[in-house]
């Protein structure tokens, strides 16, 4: 969950072997090209996006049908992580970093036939603020100023290191469409300058993009259409990769990676993921009051859980338990912290010194079918923490489909302990840590600690990278003694695609963009 885009700061890590399969290169395939665009292309999703209107998108997946839909001003290039052109030719950017100057591509066309210009980089910014997105705040930081018809200046209303790399993620909307029918025309039929352009949303069922013929970026894309199918149950998109029913199938667990090996026509992808999955605390709503206030509680919730045999039972290892927030792909991680390791004595302790030598009761929530195996995580964390006498109301977790569980989320109505998993797409943690412990500010955030806040303010500003990096792990520190999570781990992404997809390349933040792909005869 997060509205940014844009690929580690470090090189992105080259696929390699997974769960015994060969691995596939990032590259286009030995078989040349199509000239023009040519067959369909089957994408299987482990859920059904909440929306495909930009602001609104709360998943990955959700974020990479918009990705072939919608252009930015700037793309990464997936293998170099190279910033390059796209919908603007070139940039500037002041010695404060406080002012982005964009020159805009002439020539590009939505897929209603309008032109593009300064106006739909304005429509785009004032649309994606509209209180009712769940992104609206990263929208409403930044000022826009046209200079001219094909020069904007872009002006974050506070310092943001991440700025530059995190405009991957704003993608452009027809100021045409925004006049004629608002956020809610986009989301129902959302009109872009990208590379395939919309069909149709049978929610449930699928999503069918098709190549748009006037894209400016010659000779792309190289497949007629695109299909997005839905298909929550593992097994069924197991099989629907075996037959040849879809071409790519992701977040796969290590064991149905391992079913896939040897299977004729099918070759697995797998990567570290830039993401790290937690249970949250909450103490700005449903977790006022409660036990989770204080520090020693939570510190007790993080040695109670074994984590390592969670990542062993589900993952076959195929996970790094995390410390904390910030990734080892990430600027300023402290390798020196070690993940709380599980101690069910030591958890008990601290909650009798914290007045609870009986544990106490509380509510808790996870969503359905939004991550590999988070259901039964979930349960898991819910099962060691009541082996130290922390039990749940009901008796139970409240499992939520994804969609629900997200608008919950976003109005702050989950319970005070929730389940969640959240990326960093700019190569540092600022995005995750902001957009998770942001409190009010933050449509996903259900924390707030002044000390947090300042620390996150320091790191926005800092744009000297060692003093920055230097912030990051005096950050980390705190937030290892005053934990705003349990924290779990850093998961091995697993994919599969049949061998006839040449040029797929996702990274480490389980992001790709298919104009570059295409199927050998």
């Amino acid at each position: 969950m997060a509205i940014v885009g844009a690929l580690a700061a470090c090189a992105a890590p080259a696929p390699s072997p997974g769960a015994g399969g060969e691995a596939v290169s990032v590259a286009a395939g030995d078989a040349a090209a199509p000239s023009s665009p040519s067959g369909v292309l089957i994408v299987a999703l482990p859920l059904d996006p909440n929306s495909i209107n930009p602001p609104n998108a709360a998943d990955r997946m959700a974020g990479n049908v918009i990705n072939q839909i919608f252009d930015s001003l700037i793309e990464v290039d997936n293998v170099t992580n190279e910033l390059r052109p796209s919908l603007a030719t070139e940039w500037t950017v002041s010695e404060d970093g406080t002012e982005y100057t964009f020159k805009l591509r002439e020539g590009v066309r939505f897929h209603d036939g309008s032109p593009f210009d300064a106006q739909d980089v304005v429509a785009t910014f004032e649309a994606g603020k509209d209180p009712v997105n769940a992104y609206a705040s990263a929208y409403a930081n930044v000022t826009v100023e046209v200079v001219d018809d094909y020069t904007v200046k872009l002006k974050p209303n506070t310092p943001d290191v991440t700025f530059l790399r995190s405009l991957v993620g704003y993608n452009i909307i027809s100021a045409e469409q925004f006049a004629a029918e608002g956020n809610a025309g986009i989301e129902v039929r959302p009109i872009g300058s990208g590379p395939f352009k919309f069909v149709e949303w049978s929610k449930g069922n699928r999503i069918v993009l098709e190549a748009f013929e006037e894209y400016w970026d010659e000779g792309k894309p190289l497949v007629q259409q695109v299909i997005f199918r839905p298909i929550p149950e593992s097994s069924t998109r197991l099989a629907a990769i075996q037959t040849g029913e879809v071409h790519i199938i992701n977040r796969l667990s290590a064991d149905e990676a391992r079913t896939l090996e040897g299977v004729d026509g099918v070759e697995l992808i797998t990567y570290p993921a830039d993401r790290v999955y937690y249970i949250a605390f909450n103490n700005l709503t449903t977790g006022v009051g409660k036990p989770t206030e204080d520090v020693r509680v939570r510190q007790a919730m993080n040695y109670a859980v074994d984590r390592q045999a969670i990542v062993d039972s589900l993952f076959g290892g195929n996970a790094r338990l995390s410390a904390g927030f910030v990734t080892p792909w990430n600027l300023g991680f402290d390798e020196s912290l070690q993940p709380y390791p599980y101690d069910p004595e030591r958890a008990r302790a601290l909650l009798a010194e914290a007045g609870y030598p009986n544990g106490f009761t509380i509510g808790m929530a996870c969503p359905i079918g939004a991550y590999t195996s988070f259901e039964d995580v979930c349960q898991a964390v819910a099962n060691y923490l009541a082996e130290v006498g922390i039990t749940l109301e009901g008796g139970e977790i409240e499992f939520l489909e994804s969609g629900v569980y997200w608008d919950r989320q976003s109005k702050k109505e989950l319970p005070p302990l929730f389940g969640d998993s959240w990326s960093a797409a700019v190569g540092e943690a600022l995005p995750r840590l902001v957009g998770a412990l942001g409190g009010w500010q933050e449509s996903y955030s259900a924390w707030s600690d002044p000390e947090i806040d300042r620390y996150l303010a320091a790191i926005s500003s800092t744009f000297d990278v060692e003093a920055r990096a230097a912030l990051y792990k005096e950050l980390q520190a705190y937030m290892y003694e005053n934990p705003p999570f349990i924290y779990l781990y850093e998961p091995i992404t697993f994919e599969a695609i049949r061998s006839a997809v040449k040029g797929y390349a996702p990274n480490s933040v389980e992001q790709y963009y298919l104009k570059h792909v295409y199927l050998a005869e």
